[in-house]
Formats: structure tokens, sequence, C-alpha cells
């Protein structure tokens, strides 16, 4: 198994092709999440978490941390007053962010009464103003994620008026959540559940501006219905599906980049984050840290259930299993083994 040890995630250049992404998810897609990502897709664009300016001029925690196996990586950024947008945008190319991507879609009151997120959408001239701001002091990407409309502002001419006014202060790169945002009424999980997704009017954004990079994101959960988007956009982005089966990404190389490579076996990847688990210094961190984002990696597999509820039930606590991931791969070979015998013996 010396081997399986060894795996680490695989990139050359921190070029981006936007064919494919992760989306940026409150709580998820930490840097434990985003290395154990990349150990399956080296090409796949991955977001932080989105992180408010107040966090980082202020905050005295190290939110810009991540491990640079992660590349290509894009810190998404929350916020609206364009001096702290320009500053923080400074400090991710000084640490070596890809990219810096205005958040302009989350619906959540605390977001809102910050006055960033979905709400921007009603002030594109404040979005500009950040973008402008931003692109003059980085020579990183500064791009903008939003949906296709607010509340009453859902009329194709509302949405075409927030991208032409932000296009024309540089930005030339969109990831489009393809649902309107109450933000009134429906909570965040609703807002990204109840109102209904609306693809054509993304594809007719993409028509109308050739000379931008728009990306999808909303309701995409199969690579194929992932190809079938880039017929008539850029880029695919995909959340929650992601997170739920993320050995999914295990196709993503070869079918949506073209490459010819082998993706690692999820056994390969449970060593490896193993190991990775082990190399933490940190003395706040705990193994669930890590192993709560692998929760779905069998998912779909014999074994799936028994994968999830052992690392529940060992790694949280006052005393993990120090050897979670490779006493809970044990758990599942067995229960693989098991299933093998049994249909062999009723083949017999």
């Amino acid at each position: 198994m010396s081997d399986l040890n060894n795996i680490a995630p695989n990139h050359s250049s921190p070029v981006i092709d936007r064919r494919f992404s992760v989306a940026p998810m409150l709580d998820w897609t930490d840097q434990h999440c985003r290395y154990f990502l990349r150990l399956i897709s080296s090409h796949a664009l991955l977001y932080t978490e989105m992180v408010t300016t107040g966090a980082l001029i202020y905050g005295k925690g190290d939110y810009l941390a991540f491990n640079e196996e992660e590349h290509p990586v894009a810190l998404q950024l929350g916020g609206s007053t364009a001096d702290d947008m320009a500053r923080c945008a400074e400090m991710a190319q000084a640490r070596g962010y890809d990219e810096v991507n205005i958040n302009v879609g989350c619906p959540s009151d605390r977001v809102k009464n910050g006055r960033f997120g979905a709400c921007l959408m009603a002030e594109p001239e404040l979005v500009a103003a950040s973008v402008k701001a931003m692109q003059a002091v980085v020579d990183i990407p500064v791009t903008v994620k939003c949906r296709i409309g607010i509340d009453d502002m859902d009329e194709y001419a509302d949405f075409a008026r927030f991208i032409d006014i932000v296009a024309d202060a540089g930005c030339d790169t969109f990831i489009v959540h393809a649902r309107k945002a109450w933000l009134q009424g429906l909570s965040p999980k609703e807002n990204r559940e109840i109102p209904p997704l609306n693809y054509p009017r993304v594809h007719q954004l993409k028509a109308s501006h050739p000379e931008l990079s728009i990306s999808i994101n909303g309701g995409i959960k199969t690579l194929d219905e992932a190809a079938s988007q880039l017929a008539h956009v850029d880029g695919v982005m995909m959340g929650r599906e992601a997170y739920a089966n993320p050995y999914l990404l295990a196709d993503v190389d070869n079918t949506l980049f073209g490459a010819n490579t082998q993706a690692p076996s999820r056994e390969q990847i449970v060593y490896a984050m193993q190991a990775y688990i082990e190399r933490q210094t940190d003395q706040w961190f705990k193994p669930w840290h890590a192993a709560r984002h692998m929760l779905g990696l069998f998912q779909g597999q014999a074994g799936g259930r028994i994968w999830r509820r052992y690392l529940s039930q060992n790694g949280t606590g006052k005393n993990p299993d120090p050897n979670l991931l490779i006493n809970g791969l044990d758990a599942v070979l067995t229960a693989q083994a098991n299933v093998k015998t049994f249909n062999e013996s009723k083949v017999g």
C-alpha cells in the first residue's frame, strides 16, 4: 500500500480553464474540502467559501489559508465598499490566489444586512465600482457570481442592465446561478430550490455577449448535463451534487477537459487523505475537520452507508479514531467482500 500513501493533487499550471468548477459553499468548501476534491480532479476550478472584507481586514483568523496543491483556486469575496474590496483583492493576490470573485448571489439575511450578496443586483453601479477598484490593484481575474434577478427585478432587461454596467467597468467573466432570488420570504435553502431554473436566460446572455465568459450554475447534477450546457456557455459550476457525490469528479478531467488521465481510486484517495490528516500541525485541527467532507465518497457503492456511519461515529467526540479513514475503509472493504460472497453463492 506504500504507493497509495504518496498520491497528491496533480497540477502543473494555475492557468484557469473554466469549463468546470465547484461552487463556493459556506461551511463546506474550506481548505480541507478543496484538497480532497483536488485529489479527484486536477482541472476543476475550486472556490473558497465566501469570506467577507470585514473578516479579512479586521478578523484575527487566517481566512486566506489554502494548500498549494489546490490551484487553480479562487477566493470568493463578500463586500460592497470599493476601497475594502480592493484592499482584500490585493491580499488575495499576495497570498497566491488565481482569481477573486465578487459574491452577488447569496440571498441570506446576514449577507443582505451587510449590503452584499444578491441584494447588490439592485445596485450594479456599486458592483462596478468594486470591479474597477480591484482591477486597478491586481493582475489576477476579478469575476462576479450573480443571479438572473431578484424579487420583482426579474425580467431579462433587468438582468442585462446589471451585466452591461458591470461589464463596462471591466469585468469579463460572470458565473450565473440560473434562478432569481427572493430576498423577502424565502430562506437561503428555499432560494436554491423554489425559484424555477431558467437556463435559457443564461444562454441568451452568452448569445448576446459572445465576448464575455459566462458560466452557468444551478441544478446541474451529472456530467452529461454539464456537457450539454457547454454547447451554450463557457463553463459549468456544480455545487451540492459535487459535495454529496464527490467521486463524480473522477470523470471531469477526461469528459469535460479532454485529458487522458487515470483518476485515483476511492481507496487511493482514502490513503492520501489519511496522510493529509496526519500532516496537520494546527493545534485546533481534528480529523473530523477533513473527514466530514468525505462522507459521500462511497455514494452509490456497496458499503457507502457503513462508511458514513463509521466516520460519523468514530470521527467526533473526545477520543476520535486516529486512523479514522483507514479503519473506515476496512469496514467498507469488508462489507463489499461480504456482498460479493453473497452474490457468488446465489449464482452457485
